[in-house]
């Protein structure tokens, strides 16, 4: 059985300006606070959907900041969307993150939880909503959502205030709180920042008075219906972050334009007598974009919605319940994540980088086993019916220690289908049966005995249903007789009355393009129609017992998992988790 527990052990820390950034902060003391680590980090997702590979990359960077620097890491939810959230994301972007190999309990003895919800800072963001309005930073905008569009300009235009943006300050705070009352309908009014006199003509489109509270009549998963107006994420984000005293706000760099926003309203809380400083920093670094996968979460949804996959866990899929599915290890993705960087330049990543970790991670921890996928009857006519011999081989070719495991040969056995040709192409080794006056070909059964191919049967349609052949009883693995014989074909096989009948899913890539959904292309037209085959396939004796999530490699084939969902003992069903080598090619 592989060995799965994530690794938390401190890696060697790659150098990256994140990390120059922190070891400056430590050595110049800049957030030393009593009875608080010197670095607190936090991953804010927003349960609204199911994690994906791109946020395991922030996943990693964020936890594994605060664990490389003796700080804490907050699991911090931005449930301020009730439409689109519910507990079920909350409780599987829980367990992703814990798979991985993160935690937000903390160890230390006070016990105090880093599990942190938006939600729990609503009556705080309301309060702090209300000076803003006080202050003259902040006004009700009665404008529809048309006009309001229309008069925000864009990036070659200007926008235009307002007609509400001078409403006197009482009765911007009246209508707030009759907002909050549930006195009006959705979108009947907003609550916008007013950062600047001149702040609409500003080129940042996200500095054009900003809204940050909305009307929004839905149950919320937490609170119910005690609200009915929500904050919006750019001036829920930043707040947060001081609420729990976060030192270093990490996020992509999409989020680059949105900083001065987080800085400006920071600054302003902070002289409205809210917030100490030093307050928090936003940091961006780059994203995660892996080829031949998207990562929209707008288009994920559409892939399960339109059953062209089977859910959300489905092992094509680049959620990371799908990838677990499949049988990728946590730690190979966390090594994707550490050896692609930390940068502040976007780039593609191409798929075979992370299969590159897949390899890497699973060869060491994977016991060696035998299918044979596409099954072909073999008959040594010349071995005694009814009887069997063991043969040995080792659970690890590179770890003896770890011993030998045991099965039968008999006189049927099961090879795979393109192991025998009844014309061989030039260079074939494996079986093929006498052609004029030459005898038919000689391989050895791997770790079992050298075969020479005699001939075949077909059934009614021509197909070849059955290969005969002859073994040579002193040409066993492992004897002394086993070293007179000389052959360049190496096959492998299962005895036909043990082996274990499993259905094995062939996974593949899920797009034959690199990207997709690039330049507003139809994603869809890109599907690889091989991301999935299922075959009937014969294992070897003792994977009937395989526990889910429990990986092999399976000889020649690649690295396979015991699905998680579907396999049961004496019932196995395997996933393939990626092949034994980058051999990958589109489907033409």
């Amino acid at each position: 059985m592989s060995n799965d527990k994530p690794n938390t052990a401190a890696p060697a820390l790659a150098p990256n300006f994140l990390r120059n950034i922190i070891e400056a902060d430590l050595a110049a003391g800049a957030h030393v606070r009593p009875g608080l680590p010197q670095v607190i980090t936090r991953f804010p997702p927003e349960p609204n959907g199911y994690l994906h590979v791109g946020h395991a990359k922030s996943i990693c960077v964020n936890f594994g900041l605060a664990r490389d620097y003796a700080g804490q890491c907050n699991l911090r939810f931005d449930d301020t969307n009730p439409a689109k959230e519910e507990q079920e994301y909350v409780d599987t972007i829980m367990d992703s993150v814990k798979w991985l190999g993160f935690d937000w309990e903390p160890k230390q003895a006070d016990g105090q939880s880093h599990l942190h919800y938006a939600s729990d800072y609503f009556d705080q963001l309301y309060a702090m909503a209300e000076y803003l309005i006080t202050a003259g930073f902040a006004y009700v905008d009665s404008q529809s959502a048309e006009d309001m569009a229309a008069n925000r300009g864009n990036f070659g235009q200007a926008g235009k205030n307002s007609p509400f943006r001078d409403r006197p300050r009482d009765e911007s705070l009246a209508l707030f709180r009759a907002m909050k009352a549930g006195e009006f309908k959705d979108g009947e009014h907003i609550l916008r920042a007013k950062m600047s006199e001149d702040a609409m003509s500003s080129p940042n489109m996200n500095l054009r008075d900003p809204a940050i509270y909305r009307i929004r009549h839905a149950h919320h998963h937490r609170t119910g219906d005690a609200w009915c107006i929500y904050p919006m994420y750019d001036y829920t984000h930043p707040i947060s972050d001081a609420l729990e005293n976060i030192t270093h706000s990490i996020c992509t760099l999409e989020f680059q334009d949105h900083r001065p926003f987080y800085d400006w309203l920071l600054e302003t809380l902070s002289a409205g007598g809210f917030f100490a400083k030093p307050v928090p920093h936003q940091y961006e670094f780059s994203r995660l974009n892996l080829t031949y996968i998207v990562t929209s979460k707008r288009k994920l949804r559409q892939l399960v919605e339109e059953n062209i996959v089977d859910g959300w866990d489905d092992p094509r899929m680049p959620t990371l319940v799908g990838m677990r599915r499949r049988g990728y290890t946590p730690e190979a993705i966390q090594l994707m994540c550490e050896r692609t960087g930390v940068t502040k330049s976007d780039g593609w990543i191409d798929y075979s980088v992370l299969e590159g970790c897949l390899r890497e991670d699973l060869d060491p921890k994977a016991p060696r086993s035998v299918a044979v996928l596409r099954p072909l009857k073999l008959i040594i006519d010349n071995f005694p019916e009814g009887e069997s011999v063991e043969c040995t081989a080792p659970v690890h070719p590179h770890f003896p220690e770890r011993g030998l495991r045991t099965f039968p040969i008999s006189r049927e056995l099961w090879i795979e289908e393109d192991d025998f040709m009844e014309v061989p192409n030039k260079g074939y080794f494996r079986l093929y049966p006498p052609i004029d006056d030459k005898p038919g070909s000689r391989v050895r059964l791997r770790y079992g005995y050298v075969i020479e191919c005699t001939g075949y049967d077909k059934d009614d349609n021509g197909k070849v249903i059955a290969v005969h052949c002859t073994y040579f009883p002193d040409s066993k693995s492992g004897t002394e007789g086993s070293a007179n014989y000389k052959v360049k074909g190496n096959m492998h096989w299962v005895s036909a009355p043990t082996a274990i009948p499993a259905e094995v899913r062939l996974y593949d890539r899920l797009f034959t393009d690199a990207q997709p959904d690039a330049g507003g292309k139809d994603f869809k037209l890109a599907l690889n129609p091989l991301a999935k085959e299922v075959v009937q396939a014969w294992l070897e004796p003792g994977a009937e017992l395989a526990q889910p999530e429990e990986r092999f490699q399976f000889e020649r084939h690649g690295y396979f998992a015991a699905d998680r969902v579907d396999s049961q003992p004496g019932k196995p069903v395997f996933n393939r988790i990626v092949t034994l080598k980058d051999s990958w090619q589109p489907a033409k």
